[in-house]
C-alpha cells in the first residue's frame, strides 16, 4: 500500500517543465532565488540585482512576475496531477505543517528539497505562513483550521509553568483538550506531535521531553542543567561519576567527573544524600550534612527515640547508622533526656 505522506511524482522535472515557459534572464532569476541549478545555494536580491546591473526591487518584480506568469501557463494546468499530490500529502500531515519539517519529510537532500519549496511558492492551494515571535515558518491549505491550532497552541503555552516537564505522550494529551473544533481525523498522536512544532515557544529537549522553549529543563545551557536532567531520568539518587557519565552518553558533552561534581556541589536543585550519591531537592531531600538533618527532624517531630530518628534520617541521608549515632551522641548539637529521648541543644 502507497504511503500516503510520500510524492511519487519527480520534483525536478515537474519545476523543469514550469520553468521552461519563462524567458532566459526571467529563468536564471528564478533559478538563483530558489537554488534550482547546479549550487542549490539561494542567492539574495541583491547578488541577484548586482548580476544583472539592476535593483533588488526590480529583481523582486521579475520573481513575482515569473511565478504569475508560470500559474497561467499550460504547463501548470498539465501538472495538476503533481500539484493534487502535494496538496493530499500535506493533508494527510495535518494540513499545516512546518516548512523545515515537510521538506525534510518528503525529501533528504538539498536539491530536492528546494525543489518543493519552489512548487509549494507556484502552486495556488500551499499559503506559506511567515514566521513570527509565536510560530515558525509554516505552510498550510487549510486557513482556518490554521487560525484554531495557533489559538489552541496559544492556550496550551499558558497552562504550562516555566519549568514543567512532560513526557511527549503527556504534552500531546494536553495539547489535545486545548483543540476545539477540529475534524476527530486530526486528533491523533503523530499530528499533535508535528502540529506543537509549530510553536517556537514550546519545545522538547534532547532526551523527548517538552515544556517551554526557554526552560533550562528544555533549552540546557551547562553541565547543571544537564545533570539535572540525568538524575530526574534516573529517578533516584546517583553517584556523581554516573551522572558524567550519563551526561557524555545521552547529549554527547564531554563531562569530566570533576567538573560535574563541582557544578553538584553549587547548585541547589542537588542534595548529597550519601557518598558522592546526588538527589533532586525537589524529591524532598533535606540539605545539609547529618548534623544539620537530625537537626531539622528533631525541630519538626519533637525529641525523638534513637530508632526514630535513625528510621528518618536514612529516608534522607545514604549513610551507616553508625554515622548518625556518632552525630547525636556529640553534646555541642544534641542532648539525651533521662526518658533516652534526643533533643537539640540549645
Amino acid at each position: 500500500m502507497a504511503d500516503k505522506t510520500q510524492i511519487t511524482f519527480k520534483p525536478k522535472q515537474v519545476t523543469k517543465r514550469l520553468l521552461s515557459v519563462l524567458g532566459d534572464r526571467s529563468r536564471d532569476v528564478i533559478t538563483s532565488r530558489f537554488g534550482l541549478g547546479q549550487d542549490s545555494k539561494r542567492m539574495t536580491l541583491e547578488a541577484i540585482g548586482k548580476k544583472y546591473k539592476i535593483t533588488r526591487e526590480r529583481v523582486r518584480q521579475i520573481e513575482n512576475y515569473s511565478i504569475i506568469n508560470i500559474r497561467k501557463s499550460k504547463e501548470y494546468t498539465k501538472e495538476k496531477a503533481a500539484f493534487d499530490e502535494l496538496r493530499e500529502v500535506i493533508s494527510n500531515l495535518g494540513s499545516v505543517v512546518t516548512e523545515e519539517g515537510l521538506l525534510k519529510h518528503l525529501a533528504k537532500d538539498k536539491a530536492t528539497q528546494n525543489q518543493l519549496h519552489f512548487l509549494l511558492v507556484v502552486g495556488e492551494d500551499f499559503t506559506k505562513e511567515k514566521e513570527d515571535n509565536e510560530f515558525k515558518h509554516r505552510w498550510t491549505i487549510d486557513k482556518e483550521l490554521s487560525k484554531k491550532i495557533h489559538s489552541s497552541l496559544r492556550n496550551l503555552y499558558a497552562t504550562l509553568s516555566d519549568d514543567e516537564i512532560l513526557l511527549e505522550s503527556d504534552m500531546v494529551e494536553k495539547f489535545l483538550e486545548h483543540l476545539k473544533d477540529v475534524s476527530e481525523k486530526y486528533k491523533n498522536q503523530e499530528i499533535a506531535k508535528r502540529w506543537l512544532t509549530l510553536s517556537k515557544l514550546i519545545d522538547q529537549n534532547q532526551l523527548g521531553e517538552w515544556g517551554k522553549t526557554q526552560s533550562p529543563n528544555i533549552n540546557a545551557k551547562g553541565m547543571r542543567d544537564y545533570a539535572y536532567l540525568v538524575i530526574r531520568r534516573h529517578g533516584s539518587p546517583i553517584h556523581f561519576r554516573e551522572v558524567a557519565k550519563l551526561i557524555t552518553e545521552l547529549f554527547h558533552k564531554k563531562a569530566h567527573v570533576a567538573t560535574t561534581h563541582n557544578e553538584l556541589i553549587k547548585d541547589p536543585r542537588f542534595v548529597l544524600v550519601g557518598r558522592g550519591l546526588y538527589a533532586l531537592s525537589e524529591w524532598g531531600y533535606m540539605s545539609g550534612v547529618v548534623k544539620d538533618v537530625i537537626k531539622k527532624i528533631i525541630e519538626k517531630n519533637g525529641p525523638m527515640t534513637k530508632d526514630e530518628i535513625v528510621k528518618k534520617v536514612l529516608k534522607e541521608r545514604y549513610v551507616k547508622e553508625n554515622t548518625i549515632m556518632v552525630n547525636l551522641q556529640n553534646p555541642k548539637y544534641f542532648k539525651k533526656q533521662k526518658d533516652g529521648k534526643y533533643m537539640v541543644t540549645v
